[in-house]
């Protein structure tokens, strides 16, 4: 991207985002605060495209160690992210924005399938892309998704939204009183301690490659997306960005 392009970022948002309180499906609260969210940074100016999870549907980890195929329950859960994207689809054009979903199976009857091109001119006309199915592949989690969609779409960053932690922590906060959180992560650290809450190996492996920054926030926290999007992360407070810069602990 030249210097004088709009800013672009890539948000991989879980299926556990969109469920809200429920103990599994979507909850519509949840849904319309983050359409609502994800709209208001487009109308700052900022393209964006949405990497949707699956988990508050059906998770193919865990169909798998039913007993079900692998590679079946992988392509199941795909199938829940193009139900997740549908539903966050349809809540960001009631909040107002033009969307397009692109999947990588497909699903013609309900999105288009994935092309980088296409998707890249979507953007620059100022449409949101939420991009469903994964990679297409079983055995590749929606982490790696998103990193392959960040670099596929020239993203400046790709942004995390977790679950109970607003950044990496040098251990599990809720079981080490004396964990530490890093404002700052440099990707071989980050591999080298095999910190999970971040992504898969595979994914962060990507992002490093490809020189493609992550930032992890708190994606439960009030209006986190587009403070996040808009503003950046205030790295002392709260939030990690992982780089090829040196790791640095937050104050």
């Amino acid at each position: 991207m030249s210097s004088e392009s709009p800013p672009r970022v890539v948000l991989k948002v879980s299926g556990e985002s969109l469920q809200g309180s429920r103990e599994s499906g979507i909850d519509s609260d949840a849904l319309n605060d983050m359409a609502r969210q994800i709209a208001a940074c487009r109308e700052h100016g900022v393209e964006i495209g949405v990497v949707v999870g699956g988990g508050n549907l059906f998770r193919g980890r865990i169909a798998a160690k039913l007993g079900m195929s692998e590679a079946t329950a992988h392509y199941a859960g795909m199938l829940a992210t193009v139900i997740n994207g549908l539903a966050l689809q349809d809540a960001i054009e009631a909040a107002g924005c033009e969307v397009r979903t692109m999947s990588a199976l497909h699903v013609r009857q309900v999105s288009e399938i994935f092309i980088r091109r296409r998707a890249i001119r979507h953007l620059e006309k100022g449409r949101i892309v939420l991009c469903v199915g994964g990679t297409g592949n079983p055995y590749v989690t929606t982490d790696t998704a998103a990193a392959l969609r960040g670099i596929e779409l020239d993203a400046d960053q790709l942004l995390m939204g977790k679950h109970g932690t607003d950044g990496v922590y040098t251990a599990d906060p809720a079981t080490h009183s004396d964990a530490r959180r890093y404002a700052r992560l440099n990707y071989r650290d980050a591999l080298q301690q095999n910190l999970g809450v971040l992504m898969d190996a595979s994914a962060l492996t990507l992002c490093e490659e490809h020189s493609l920054p992550i930032v992890v926030f708190n994606i439960e926290a009030p209006d986190a997306i587009v403070k996040t999007v808009i503003d950046g992360p205030d790295l002392e407070l709260a939030g990690t960005r992982v780089d090829d810069g040196d790791t640095r602990l937050a104050d």
